[in-house]
């Protein structure tokens, strides 16, 4: 029994090992490409990893755009959504689980049957609106125009309904006010699956592309995605420069590798803490 049990976690560690690996490949490609030439690159069969490691094409990619700029904006408004999200997510949320009113369960089934409209749907209505506003073109209408989400408020209001109603009750009888009992009781309790929602948002946010070229045209303003489609097609490296092209892609993304393993542990303990209540 216990050697059977023995085999079956080695072979099952081996599987993740070389899932693992399948994964992690794509960046480490990526990486490597942008060390190699781009004769390198296109050499048959390709190489792992390159003759001469060119580790100056990263500051040449670097150099060649404002991408100090474009990381700079991404991380800003990517933060300041997150946290927006966070704030307006936490209230809904709370409203559609532990607040009694008239009508509740109206405007959740509302709030998750607008879940299935397309994104694409409302970007001519929200680009007429940020226009009569004069938010076009601005960080304002970047942050704003994404400051409410359906998924979000989705996902805390599954976490917030596992909280135990009778903890909001005990907080209501000692005079707490609604506020308070979100932000002292319910989040604490909650916050694993905060740190996911905060992962989600910056990670989507950070690599949006179509809105924000959509409704901003001023180059100081582009985000990185946009930042990278400028130095692939306007700034000449098309089909010639790849190797400074994987470079530019490889430190684009180092922000969000940050935030993963930063939160990390908060996320494990938010699938531990949900597996945990699954079973029970």
């Amino acid at each position: 029994m216990s050697q059977s049990y023995g085999i079956k976690r080695v072979l099952m560690h081996v599987l993740l090992i070389v899932l693992c690996a399948v994964m992690a490949f794509p960046f480490y490609w990526m990486v490597t490409s942008g060390l190699k030439t781009n004769d390198e690159i296109w050499q048959t069969p390709p190489a792992l990893w390159p003759a001469v490691p060119l580790w100056s094409n990263f500051v040449d990619a670097w150099q060649s755009a404002n991408f100090e700029r474009y990381i700079l904006n991404s991380v800003t408004v990517a933060c300041a959504i997150a946290l927006i999200q966070v704030v307006n997510s936490g209230m809904m949320a709370y409203a559609l689980t532990h607040m009694p009113f008239r009508l509740k369960g109206l405007l959740t089934a509302i709030v998750l049957v607008s879940y299935m409209v397309p994104t694409t749907a409302v970007y001519l209505p929200g680009y007429v609106v940020l226009s009569k506003l004069h938010l076009l073109d601005s960080y304002t209408g970047l942050i704003l125009s994404n400051s409410v989400s359906v998924f979000s408020i989705f996902l805390i209001r599954q976490a917030f309904l596992q909280v135990s109603h009778e903890l909001v009750e005990a907080g209501r009888i000692d005079g707490a006010s609604h506020l308070r009992i979100l932000w002292t009781i319910i989040v604490p309790l909650t916050r694993a699956s905060f740190a996911v929602l905060v992962l989600i948002t910056f990670i989507e946010q950070y690599n949006n592309y179509f809105w924000p070229m959509l409704i901003t045209k001023n180059p100081d303003l582009q985000l990185v995605s946009a930042g990278l489609r400028s130095f692939f097609v306007e700034g000449g490296a098309y089909g010639l420069k790849w190797p400074l092209i994987m470079a530019a892609s490889a430190f684009t993304i180092a922000p969000l590798l940050l935030l993963f393993l930063f939160t990390q542990k908060t996320i494990m303990q938010s699938v531990n803490f949900s597996a945990g209540v699954n079973k029970g």
